[in-house]
């Protein structure tokens, strides 16, 4: 499975990813362009030589953590200001990951890089399976019933045990959000080309 990617488990799959602008430090490097697609985030030290706890907010850590390399920033920044560094080793224990990062070279520079976001340039991201999707690809798309009726766009996405749910409504807050569960019965096709999901929802629902 692609880095970041949550199956719903009925056919129908998006990633929980966030995406967010931040700002890097430390780490020198090209810059990038684009949407910058936020996976974690540094809590900390482990041990003395350098490595790094971080807190994943996209689900599989495992797979994205095989990526040769991350981008550190801090949240609020545009995302030209993101550094890349080599991803030297990780590995997953009680739901953290333990990161070893070339630009983070001792415990003092590790304790200083705690609060930075870790994420990848959109482009660097796995390519998807069939059915499968990175939310940062869904936030926005128009949300249209079968009867050709639009229930407004995807603001964004809630995890929960069972499934993602999808948040949709029109961004100006004149209107209560609905929310869709994101599984193969309410989302019958997405379509990334017309930015639109059809999906089996009335509107009095």
């Amino acid at each position: 499975m692609p880095a970041g990617s949550l199956s719903a488990g009925t056919g129908v799959a998006a990633a929980g990813l966030d995406v967010r602008p931040a700002d890097g430090e430390g780490c020198a490097g090209r810059q990038v362009s684009g949407e910058i697609v936020v996976l974690g985030k540094i809590a900390g030290p482990h041990g003395l030589q350098g490595a790094v706890r971080v807190y994943p907010f996209a689900d599989d850590p495992l797979a994205w953590s095989r990526l040769p390399q991350w981008w550190l920033g801090r949240e609020g920044e545009a995302p030209e200001l993101w550094r890349p560094t080599r991803l030297i080793k990780c590995d997953l224990r009680n739901e953290m990951l333990l990161a070893q990062l070339e630009c983070v070279a001792d415990r003092s520079a590790a304790e200083a890089a705690a609060g930075l976001l870790v994420g990848v340039p959109h482009q660097a991201l796995p390519p998807t399976a069939a059915d499968e999707y990175y939310w940062a690809d869904l936030i926005g798309l128009e949300v249209v019933n079968t009867h050709g009726q639009s229930l407004g766009r995807i603001l964004g996405l809630i995890e929960t045990p069972a499934n993602a749910v999808l948040r949709v409504g029109d961004g100006r807050g004149t209107e209560p959000e609905r929310l869709l569960p994101f599984v193969a019965a309410v989302v019958l096709e997405v379509e990334l080309a017309q930015a639109r999901v059809r999906v089996a929802w009335e509107m009095d629902w």
